[in-house]
């Protein structure tokens, strides 16, 4: 559970609630201690509203034309990673305080619905710290400007920002950086409760970074321990894990590269009789970190998704030719390779951060290996660099990001993408919130199922009909007894064709939706937290009438 003495407002109300029909009075309260009630229309006929006035449902899409049965559920990751370190995204500054760091908060969340994202990567654990109450870790700076001081008013930032996600159906995936100890943006000093301070022996200094050594296996436990207490006490629908193994090299002063300083640890490796390379032994101890945390997550949570976005290039052994470039496997000593081998992951999310146009690391070339490179079909989904856009060097223009999207969506297995970072959708630079809003996001949709976890397909909706008379009704909606779902998929047929709705599904909640006679078929569908389907409740007019079966 999450504490319950922090000083938590809720998130405001997003849904994109229309006014009931004419003549209609408006949907009753809540009663006694039954679920709570949103009332909808759900005609689904109108068109998208202007950039940044979407509720948090998706809003209504373009059409799909056809009356028969209702389209393949749209299904796509549109992701973006929200980082905290160094106020790259949020909060933009360290001394705004709780209520400016909540509005900055609700805008970020609410743009990221406007634009058509239904996932975003929230950065809680950047360097040995948290953004969320946590007995293991200090308070981040990020937040107050001082490691370990607690925000004030008090309040959770982690379980607001996954309240909000959730009422706006977007998923939240919390992103944690294994190994670093301390950033060099950080100004404050390391916390009493901080492990520089509190476990010293497993800090190395290398260079203007602090870094937990992945040889230590405290370093490992501590991490594990961290991780599996988020996903304990807090609803969010994955864990995420970025290209910070061993630390990135930094000059010698002397042309060459620093040594990573683990030599006592080697040491002992080699006096027990360890058998490996060096190189070899720091992988191994990588490995057994992802390994055991692919084992964890799912053991506390089955339905939840373990995520790594590495550096894009593969290792050189498997790389197309013409690629070139740092190599990830020799110098943060990870074998990205093996961890999708053997499976040890749900997503994989590479950093595909480099223009189409540029040879030694092409964007095309590169997703295909990694596509290929995949024989349990886990999720592939490229990381685009759109925060480049307006970049003083190297910068992208929008066509860049769309013309990469366009990329992802012709290769049928891939599924989706990431944009580093949401600070450029929310300030729509050079048009491209916009440009995405009206263009490849128009549709709404839904991300991938994950058919691989063990939690099955969630039953269809529980339901009550109340008809009002010529066609019109209305249509209570909530997860049956014993399941949880996501969101409920509406599909309402017109004398247009098709159109799809996301409703955000919160738990103790029901959703009524109104049924209007300008509609001729409904189907709705449960989506669980895996993003499996239910078998279909329909509906149909029928002299006047409806009837539901399902």
């Amino acid at each position: 559970m999450v504490r319950q003495d922090l000083n938590v407002a809720p998130a405001p109300e997003v849904v994109n609630a229309a006014p009931a029909p004419a003549g209609v009075g408006a949907a009753p309260a809540a009663v006694g201690s039954g679920p709570s009630r949103r009332a909808l229309v759900l005609g689904g006929l109108t068109g998208l509203a202007g950039l940044g006035a979407i509720g948090g449902i998706g809003g209504c899409a373009a059409l799909w034309p056809g009356a028969g049965a209702p389209p393949t559920l749209p299904r796509e990751w549109r992701a973006a990673w929200v980082a905290t370190v160094a106020q790259i995204d949020w909060p933009s500054r360290n001394d705004l305080g709780t209520e400016a760091q909540r509005a900055e908060m609700v805008a970020m969340l609410d743009q990221a619905a406007a634009v058509g994202l239904n996932a975003l990567i929230l950065q809680v654990r950047p360097a040995a710290d948290a953004l969320y109450a946590s007995a293991l870790e200090p308070w981040s700076e990020v937040l107050t400007g001082v490691q370990g001081r607690a925000p004030d008013p008090l309040w959770d930032p982690l379980a607001e920002w996954v309240d909000g996600a959730h009422r706006r159906g977007l998923e939240l995936h919390a992103w944690f950086n294994p190994y670093r100890a301390r950033h060099p943006s950080a100004r404050s000093e390391p916390a009493p409760g901080h492990v520089m301070r509190s476990d010293p022996a497993i800090v190395r200094r290398y260079g203007d970074l602090a870094w937990m050594d992945p040889a230590e296996p405290r370093a490992a436990r501590r991490m594990l321990d961290v991780v599996l207490d988020v996903v304990r006490r807090y609803d969010i629908d994955g864990v995420h894990i970025d290209d910070y193994f061993y630390p990135y090299p930094q000059p010698d002063g002397q042309g060459g590269e620093r040594p990573f300083p683990d030599d006592e640890p080697w040491a002992r490796y080699q006096a027990g009789g360890g058998p490996l390379s060096r190189a070899d032994w720091r992988r191994a101890h990588v490995d057994a970190l992802i390994e055991t945390l692919h084992r964890e997550i799912h053991a506390a949570k089955p339905w939840l998704r373990f995520g790594i976005s590495p550096f894009g290039l593969p290792r050189p052994d498997r790389r197309p030719a013409g690629i070139e470039g740092f190599s990830p496997f020799d110098k943060l000593y990870a074998d990205v390779e093996r961890w999708v081998d053997a499976g040890w992951l749900d997503i994989l999310v590479p950093q595909l951060y480099w223009p189409r146009a540029q040879a030694a690391q092409a964007f095309e070339p590169l997703l295909d290996t990694w596509l290929r490179g995949n024989p349990h079909g886990r999720h592939v989904w490229p990381g685009l660099f759109t925060s480049r856009i307006g970049a003083a060097r190297n910068a992208y223009t929008p066509d860049e990001v769309l013309g990469q999207i366009d990329v992802v969506r012709s290769r049928p297995a891939a599924g989706g993408h990431a944009h580093f970072s949401m600070v450029a959708l929310l300030h729509d630079r050079e048009g491209v919130a916009a440009r995405l809003q009206r263009g490849p996001y128009a549709r709404p949709a839904l991300p991938p199922a994950t058919p691989w976890l063990p939690e099955p397909a969630p039953p269809p909706p529980a339901w009550h009909w109340q008809p009002l008379g010529e066609g019109l009704g209305r249509l209570e909606l909530q997860a049956a007894p014993g399941s949880v779902l996501r969101q409920v998929a509406w599909w309402a047929l017109g004398d247009e064709g098709w159109s799809l709705q996301l409703l955000p599904m919160l738990p103790g909640q029901a959703v009524q939706a109104w049924v209007e006679p300008r509609m001729r078929r409904v189907q709705v569908l449960g989506i669980g937290r895996t993003g499996l389907a239910s078998a279909p409740l329909s509906g149909w007019q029928r002299l006047g009438g409806w009837r539901f079966d399902g």
